[in-house]
């Protein structure tokens, strides 16, 4: 066989199989997502004041972090196949929990399993992307995972529309919104028969001394002269490694936790799900319809996947760093201007903040969103990574857990509407966008063509 056909093959299949682990991503997005149209509708059916609609909409995250907590430790004794097998079960059940339940606790409780799910499908995916693709690939096919997330956003922005036009406002109070939680069943379902075809992770049966099915997988992937000389790698670089966290704390790896920790915290302290879980309740307060809000966040939807094309087209090759300074300079323009640009009801200052807000999201696929994924899959040695980047996503939904639980009562706060413009939430996170700036630039090293075990030796000659 030629050597470009069988690279051709190889890229085929590497693509296949991380085409289907990104599809975590899709029920991760969606499942996260459904919450904006339905928020409004919950809110009337159960009579939310702030902090309850705070909860309900922030109840998922705190699953979220059970999920990364659990699921570290299972990535590494379990594998990361079958974690994702088993946030894809917890998918289904919960997708149909959230969509029956007469009492908003009973909700919760469901609600929380979503958590636990999404939790562990935002750390297996990326995790399972990187150990598996070549080097000069890894930063677009772990870059899928997040466009994946951004599709399933964009297709239950549109889902929800779909469905809240199908009855009035007491049909959708009674009803609307269970058909919101219930449509993401059948991606569930999808998602675990397609899982039936990928393979483990090679990294980890190297680690559970299975290095004969690790290197059948690794000639798949890169053919078998490179497939020998990256085994040897992998085998080297676990024979280097420390058991346990404990090595995460020596002068070098500590470096690599606090990049880990800082980039989880700044992506959800720059205020995305603020837009992400209250967008269309954002949309309302500026003057549209509810049917008008929700046509906006599929708007909101649609930039946010077309702009995380651009962010997998350039990661690679313009790297890491650029695109996070670049997305995160942009991001912290629209939010300022989003907020100078509150207070007034005009038509033309509507349109003005709707500009900046869809160029924040714009900002944001292009940069903190797929490359904070990137960058964490990437930074942690192969024997704790499962354990090191769930404490780092762990962080990442503690963050966000705090934004959704704030926002709410932030917005709706009588001082702050009187003292800051009834924009306080916009200010506040676009300060945080210059504190991102500063720490990419100042503490991210770039890791653009690098293998895993070349990123873990740099760590070390830190030390």
């Amino acid at each position: 066989m030629a050597p470009t056909t069988q690279v051709s093959q190889s890229r085929g299949y590497v693509l296949l199989v991380c085409f289907v682990a990104a599809l975590s991503g899709l029920l991760f997005g969606y499942d996260t997502g459904v919450i904006g149209g339905a928020i409004g509708f919950m809110r009337a059916k159960f009579s939310l004041n702030p902090a309850q609609e705070g909860w309900t909409a922030a109840s998922i995250l705190v699953g979220c972090m059970v999920g990364v907590l659990i699921a570290g430790p299972v990535a590494d004794r379990l594998g990361r196949k079958r974690l994702l097998v088993i946030a894809g079960l917890l998918f289904g059940i919960s997708s149909v929990g959230t969509a029956l339940p007469q009492t908003l606790s009973v909700f919760i409780a469901f609600r929380l399993m979503a958590g636990v799910a999404v939790g562990a499908a935002s750390m297996a995916a990326p995790m399972y992307i990187a150990e598996i693709a070549p080097a000069d690939w890894r930063g677009r096919l772990i870059s899928l995972n997040q466009l994946a997330i951004v599709t399933g956003i964009f297709v239950v922005y549109f889902a929800n529309w779909f469905i809240a036009s199908l009855g009035d406002a007491t049909w959708n109070q009674e009803h609307g919104w269970r058909w919101m939680f219930a449509s993401c069943v059948l991606p569930s379902l999808l998602f675990l028969v397609l899982l039936l075809w990928v393979p483990e992770s090679p990294r980890w049966l190297v680690k559970q001394n299975r290095p004969e099915e690790a290197r059948v997988i690794l000639e798949r992937v890169n053919g078998a002269e490179a497939a020998a000389a990256e085994l040897s790698a992998i085998h080297a670089a676990i024979q280097q490694e420390e058991p346990g966290l404990g090595q995460l704390l020596r002068p070098g790896l500590r470096r690599a936790l606090v990049i880990g920790i800082m980039l989880a915290f700044l992506q959800q302290f720059t205020g995305i799900n603020a837009f992400i879980y209250f967008g269309a309740e954002i949309f309302k307060s500026m003057g549209s319809s509810t049917q008008t809000a929700l046509i906006q966040h599929v708007l909101l939807g649609g930039v946010n996947f077309l702009f995380t094309l651009v962010a997998i087209a350039t990661v690679d090759r313009l790297g890491r760093k650029p695109l996070m300074v670049a997305g995160s300079l942009g991001m912290g323009i629209c939010l300022f201007g989003l907020y100078f640009s509150s207070g007034a009801g005009t038509g033309a200052a509507s349109a003005l903040k709707l500009v900046f807000i869809l160029g924040y999201i714009a900002c944001f696929a292009l940069s903190l969103g797929p490359v904070t994924w990137v960058i964490l899959a990437e930074i942690f040695p192969t024997r704790v990574r499962g354990r090191a980047l769930g404490l780092a996503t762990f962080c990442l939904w503690l963050g966000d857990y705090l934004v959704t639980q704030t926002y709410p009562m932030m917005a709706e706060n009588e001082w702050l509407q009187t003292h800051f413009r009834q924009a306080f939430p916009f200010l506040l996170y676009g300060a945080f966008c210059v504190v991102e700036v500063l720490f990419v630039l100042l503490w991210v090293p770039e890791t653009k063509g690098k293998t895993l075990e070349q990123i873990e030796a740099g760590w070390r000659h830190q030390s």
